[in-house]
């Protein structure tokens, strides 16, 4: 277990390192800059900008400057957002985006693997064809077609839900089901397809000809197999879901982390970006290590050291 926690992070350290490394030095190989004269400054204003934010000298010290800062955990300060550090910036719009995320994160999980495993035990009856269309439409629409549609229905409409903005609860419920949408059909099909391969497996129908229940053989032996595909998914998923949507966020008027990500590409804000690529990569490793401990636990066969 120790040589395994011992390699996992150290394997975490690279990979976050090549990713900042990698971001960092594409964001100020682009042309353009964050400070160019095109946009009204002098060009000693500008040299004067490039100095005060460390990007004056070669790619080699600049780059090295970032990573020295970054091991302090300093994340620095926004090219573009001149009076807001990153940390500043990140901390202001996270939490709205990781209990939005959460949310639907929660409903995709929850409510694909219901109807994929009522699809699995249907199969070719109506519930079975219902679920699987429902989810190819699901795929089919993108979020700026789903969110003012159910803006259209359920708030202008019917009248039962807000029409957008940041509040209470009542104000994340259409924003969760349109993130999470295609997610439900993403994990919907996932345990359908993996359910049914189970259900024919040599196992399970041992566990029946000893006498096992039906629904106890299903409980007991074929979803913690099946289920297995729909955890490896589950782990990116998270992290993508909790690290926010541009396109959902601008749908429903949410201060959240999406545009911000987006934005920092167009500004050439390299530490703003670094700075979302370094929470965005640290929620995936930390939930892909969740997917490695659970799949120890639900299938005792993988061990964590071996």
């Amino acid at each position: 277990m120790l040589n395994f926690l011992l390699r996992r992070l150290l394997s975490s350290l690279i990979v976050l390192f090549f990713a900042v490394s990698l971001t960092f030095l594409l964001t100020r190989l682009l042309p353009g800059g964050p400070f160019d004269r095109e946009k009204g400054g002098s060009e000693k204003v500008e040299q004067a900008l490039l100095e005060k934010y460390q990007l004056n000298g070669t790619l080699w010290q600049q780059y090295t400057s970032y990573l020295h800062d970054l091991a302090r955990l300093d994340l620095r300060v926004s090219t573009k957002y001149r009076d807001w550090t990153v940390a500043e910036i990140l901390a202001q719009k996270m939490p709205s985006s990781l209990k939005l995320g959460g949310i639907a994160f929660v409903i995709a999980s929850t409510l694909g693997v219901v109807l994929g495993c009522l699809a699995a035990m249907r199969k070719d009856t109506p519930v079975d064809w219902a679920a699987m269309v429902g989810a190819i439409v699901a795929i089919s629409i993108p979020s700026f077609i789903t969110g003012p549609f159910l803006v259209a229905v359920f708030a202008l409409w019917l009248r039962w839900l807000p029409v957008g903005g940041w509040g209470g609860v009542t104000h994340l419920i259409l924003p969760a089901l349109c993130l999470s949408a295609p997610y439900v059909a993403y994990v919907a099909r996932l345990m359908r397809n993996s359910l049914l391969d189970v259900l024919k497996s040599d196992f399970l129908r041992t566990a029946k000809a000893k006498g096992l229940a039906a629904p106890q053989a299903l409980v007991r032996h074929a979803l913690k197999v099946a289920i297995l595909p729909v955890v490896t998914y589950l782990g990116p998923l998270a992290a993508h879901l909790l690290t926010g949507s541009m396109i959902v966020e601008s749908v429903f008027n949410i201060s959240g982390a999406g545009s911000v990500f987006v934005n920092a590409i167009q500004n050439r804000d390299a530490f703003l970006l670094c700075g979302a690529v370094v929470i965005y990569c640290s929620l995936l490793i930390v939930f892909n290590f969740i997917v490695d401990l659970l799949y120890s636990v639900l299938d005792k066969r993988i061990r964590l050291y071996a």
